[in-house]
């Protein structure tokens, strides 16, 4: 299982960031993992933080609105998630945001762009994230992303891992 497939890669030209993720899994699963609430929940951060959705509407218009909770228990973090697009099974879109307790958005925020590709078994999720904001990006960076969403990448990984036992 070690020749999964991970790329992660920074472009400071295109404020972007790529990041591509096999899964031993197929894609249906895969894409549930991303798109249903109890199951995002579960994989969402890197320990020993959790995810915890307050609302979710998966449809285009819809948000998600989740706190990064740290291992007391406390939001740390509020986010929203803004689906601009969704092509079932196979793409999604939103504009990624920090926000306050109250919903109340911390822009500029990151478009991310998820795409879902299966051969073999086996599901590819190629994340394209773009940031309207070069400062944003860096600060995104130096705060430990690739580390956190490469660990939180391995919590899914674990997660489907266990799910087909």
């Amino acid at each position: 299982m070690n020749n999964l497939q991970f790329d992660f890669k920074v472009d400071k030209s295109t404020k972007t960031v790529h990041i591509d993720r096999e899964f031993d899994a197929e894609r249906s699963i895969v894409w549930d993992a991303f798109t249903k609430q109890e199951i995002l929940d579960q994989w969402w951060a890197p320990k020993p933080y959790q995810s915890k959705t307050e609302r979710m509407e998966f449809k285009v218009g819809g948000r998600r609105f989740y706190a990064m909770v740290g291992p007391d228990g406390q939001p740390v973090g509020w986010h929203v998630q803004e689906y601009t697009s969704i092509t079932p099974k196979t793409n999604f879109k939103y504009l990624s945001v920090f926000a306050d307790k109250d919903e109340n958005l911390f822009l500029p925020g990151s478009n991310w762009d998820l795409n879902f590709n299966e051969e073999n078994n086996r599901t590819k999720v190629s994340i394209t994230i773009y940031n309207e904001s070069l400062e944003r990006m860096e600060k995104m960076i130096e705060m430990g992303f690739k580390e956190g969403f490469t660990a939180t990448l391995n919590e899914l990984n674990n997660l489907l891992t266990n799910f087909k036992k």
